[in-house]
């Protein structure tokens, strides 16, 4: 019996030299934001929160988002959540057109949304976006000037720069054969059922017109009466519309080729690296999203605060990791050049994120058609519908 408080001891001892030696060997958490500072907030996944510079006041306890699938980093929404203690609420659509017609019937619970250019346009001529206070936006400073303006915002009075990039050819060079070089091509029959195409109907019927040497932005309605059976037979070649993740079809095998937003495609290489990205000769499809607050908004110091925060180079470098598009944060691209060196040189060198000012020069703006819209929603319903 003398021998048991001993032994007690002894196993107590072993197991606190233990649980030193386990620490000691445990590799430390990795800030992914390159924070180090004591009490810092942490996501889920271990990412870093960088603090608000500068912290916004607010009031308000939640914010109302409606945006693009797959479009905004887990780790910002957690981040925002975490330094602010402001509830994310996000509502999602798949295309431009379910976005705008949800707005234009009377969808008045949101603040902000993530329109495209052509969009961006159509929303300030129907008055659903309001101006910026570009006072409690002081970030904005870290915008390249070039990028500065969102296209579709001329004035720069409602739009906050989100991305840019450019809608093209993607194809899998090790089997696709021949390799697609212009829009025409793709009426080539050997690639009938292998193509995936984002569900975008001014993309796909801009592209049809550039083929025949149309204006993409035609308001002439004997120019889309004469593509219409082109594009009939387009549309039946495509094996697959999905503007929520085209790139799994990519990825999956499902598909081989097809017409999709760069970073998609770029995501895609990254599993696959035989994905080869195309500049038509025609001249692809150039476009910028934006931010905008919506004029009924309900939770505007909210909004700001989520702009401003999105804008910090030390938060909005997270899109070269998650969706790399066309980054127009230049604080962001400096950020990640000096914490994320191989990121950003993947970014930098790939003509997929970014495009030379050769090819961009050469795209295609898709703009808003005015009256003649409804011409190209019903075209578009005829042909997906036969």
């Amino acid at each position: 019996m003398d021998d048991v408080p001993l032994l007690r001891r002894t196993v107590a001892l072993l197991a606190a030299a233990v649980l030193v030696l386990a620490a000691c060997a445990a590799p430390a958490a990795t800030p992914q934001s390159g924070g180090k500072e004591t009490g810092a907030k942490v996501t889920d996944s271990g990412f870093v929160c960088p603090e608000p510079s500068p912290r916004l006041p607010v009031t308000s306890t939640e914010l109302n988002l409606f945006v693009w699938t797959e479009y905004i980093p887990q780790d910002i929404v957690d981040c925002f959540e975490l330094v602010y203690g402001i509830k994310v609420n996000q509502d999602y659509y798949s295309s431009t057109d379910e976005m705008y017609a949800k707005l234009s019937q009377g969808a008045l619970n949101y603040d902000i949304t993530q329109p495209t250019d052509y969009a961006t346009a159509l929303m300030i001529r129907t008055g659903l976006p309001q101006k910026l206070d570009k006072e409690r936006l002081p970030n904005l400073t870290n915008i390249d000037p070039a990028f500065a303006k969102v296209h579709g915002d001329p004035t720069g009075e409602y739009a906050v720069p989100y991305q840019a990039g450019t809608t093209s050819i993607v194809y899998n060079a090790e089997t696709v054969d021949p390799a697609p070089a212009a829009w025409a091509d793709l009426w080539n029959p050997d690639y009938a059922g292998r193509m995936v195409f984002i569900d975008d109907s001014r993309v796909v019927i801009g592209l049809t017109l550039i083929s025949e040497g149309l204006d993409p932005n035609t308001t002439n309605p004997a120019d889309l009466e004469a593509i219409k059976p082109k594009l009939h037979d387009l549309v039946k070649a495509v094996e697959l519309f999905d503007s929520d993740s085209p790139k799994t079809a990519l990825i999956a095998g499902d598909a081989e080729m097809g017409v999709m937003w760069n970073a998609e495609a770029m995501l895609a290489s990254r599993e696959v690296p035989s994905y080869t990205w195309v500049f038509p000769s025609e001249g692809q499809f150039n476009w910028a999203d934006g931010y905008m607050i919506l004029a009924e908004a309900p939770h505007v110091d909210a909004a700001y605060a989520w702009l401003n925060y999105s804008l910090q180079g030390d938060v909005f470098w997270i899109m070269l990791r998650d969706f790399p598009y066309t980054n127009p944060n230049s604080a962001a691209l400096e950020y990640a050049k000096a914490n994320q060196p191989e990121l950003y040189a993947e970014y930098i060198n790939s003509p997929m994120t970014n495009t030379p000012a050769e090819n961009w020069a050469a795209g295609h703006w898709i703009e808003d058609v005015g009256d003649a819209m409804p011409a190209y929603d019903q075209l578009w319903t005829e042909v997906k519908g036969e």
